[in-house]
């Protein structure tokens, strides 16, 4: 929302010259809060914090919603039965030794980039983003809101890195089964440091109408118009810290910076071809689309200065018909995600910004009677690309079903305190204030050394 004031005494909507400016109110979270109430806290967070915006590193979280069956991806399991193994062959990769799924075949070529987890334990078989957006469980504090995910945290402690572009992103399309397109709760830290969602409201809010384009030749006759309200506040410096911080949110609605990188068509057509569309979107049911233009979108959006960027890719859940929807998810996404860690490699990127792509546990070991896997949180797996890490190895093991870890079982919290360090924050030392005013670490775990030095 745009209040944007006619005459002297009220605004276009009625409200009186006595309240604040609200300067592009977006939806973050389930609340209403205007981008200045977001810098005023990031303020806060600021001194408390001491954060430096030196150097851009950021995150590409990758939810693969539903659940990917983990033996039909990276841990084709050959050994085992007909009825375990599926339908899907192994294939070399660039790597030598190193063996992934047959739909995978653009990875497999590129398999020196990229990190492959097939032993990921812990997860509690929710069918949420919550463990794969945060790291811990739902329990966790739960008494004063839970755990911030990595987006909000980061948000938090390292803020913006430009001011018209808010630092936590997320791109994820609703889905009928609403947690599959959760992009990230703030938990303790409350609705400010929520993502901002290009899609719907947030995005048409953006976009300045011909009527208040009339009423809005800039910020300084805007923020001049409150002479009144400025005579009624003391001259302690509180109006003119309310008043920075309102103009860094008329930035975003001023600035083309964050527009411009939502705009797809600014790329070349044969980029877009590379990454595809992902149409048609097949197997969607109640879950997210196969859009791969959103990989596209999340690189623009950390380019222009994002931080974290989440997305749901597609709907996992296999109960039945599991090997046509990996055949049909699985070759959407080897083509976008491939494209994805090619164009920040070119750009040279790829060692500040991480990707993953996982989801929120693993499939059975046996084909149920409709040929598909139901859900197991014993073991499940991700792939990792980028954020300066060693890449081109295949981290942990299964069993010979694929029913259990076996070698180096892999936490979530161990993997979030990798994003931590790869954003350029220590996970054993990095705290933040709980609102009881104890410090809570990021992460659970410690950073994975088998990727970072």
């Amino acid at each position: 929302m745009l209040n944007i004031p006619f005459g002297r005494t009220r605004f276009c909507d009625g409200i009186s010259r006595r309240n604040f400016l609200k300067v592009g109110t977006f939806s973050f979270g389930a609340a209403s809060l205007s981008l200045a109430d977001l810098y005023r806290a990031e303020a806060a967070g600021t001194t408390q914090n001491g954060r430096s915006l030196a150097g851009h590193k950021a995150v590409i979280n990758i939810f693969l919603g539903g659940g990917p069956p983990h033996q039909d991806m990276w841990d084709i399991k050959t050994e085992a039965p007909a009825e375990i193994r599926g339908e899907f062959k192994p294939i070399a990769t660039s790597v030598p030794g190193i063996q992934i799924g047959e739909t995978f075949t653009r990875i497999a070529r590129s398999a020196d980039k990229f990190a492959f987890i097939r032993s990921v334990i812990g997860a509690q078989g929710g069918h949420d983003a919550y463990q794969c957006t945060t790291g811990w469980k739902k329990e966790s504090l739960a008494t004063m809101g839970g755990r911030p995910s990595l987006g909000s945290t980061v948000a938090r402690v390292q803020g913006s890195v430009d001011p018209s572009v808010p630092p936590f992103i997320g791109l994820a399309e609703r889905t009928q089964h609403a947690p599959w397109s959760d992009p990230g709760q703030v938990g303790f830290l409350g609705a400010t440091y929520a993502p901002f969602k290009p899609s719907g409201p947030d995005l048409a809010n953006m976009v300045l109408n011909a009527a208040n384009k009339d009423h809005l030749p800039d910020r300084k006759r805007l923020l001049a118009s409150f002479d009144d309200l400025k005579r009624e506040i003391d001259a302690g410096g509180v109006l003119r810290g309310a008043d920075a911080h309102t103009e860094r949110a008329m930035n975003v609605l001023t600035s083309s910076r964050l527009v411009e990188a939502l705009d797809l068509s600014r790329e070349s057509p044969k980029v877009r071809e590379r990454y595809g569309d992902g149409k048609p979107f097949q197997f969607q049911y109640d879950g997210a689309p196969t859009v791969n233009e959103h990989l596209l979108m999340a690189r623009r959006l950390v380019e222009a200065g994002a931080r974290v960027v989440t997305l749901s890719y597609g709907r996992w859940d296999s109960h039945g018909k599991n090997f046509d929807l990996v055949r049909d998810h699985g070759a959407k996404l080897d083509r976008c995600l491939t494209a994805l860690v090619e164009d920040l490699d070119v750009r040279g990127m790829l060692d500040d910004v991480t990707v993953i792509a996982w989801g929120e546990f693993g499939r059975t070991p046996q084909v149920n009677k409709e040929g598909g896997r139901d859900h197991w949180p014993q073991v499940s797996c991700a792939i990792l690309a980028g954020g300066g890490m060693k890449t081109g190895q295949v981290i942990g093991s299964t069993t010979r079903n694929g029913g259990d870890a076996k070698d180096r079982p892999v936490t979530f919290g161990e993997i979030f305190a990798t994003l931590y360090h790869n954003l350029g924050l220590n996970p054993e030392t990095a705290t933040m204030m709980d609102p009881t005013g104890r410090p809570q670490h990021l992460a659970e775990g410690r950073a994975m050394p088998e990727l970072v030095s």
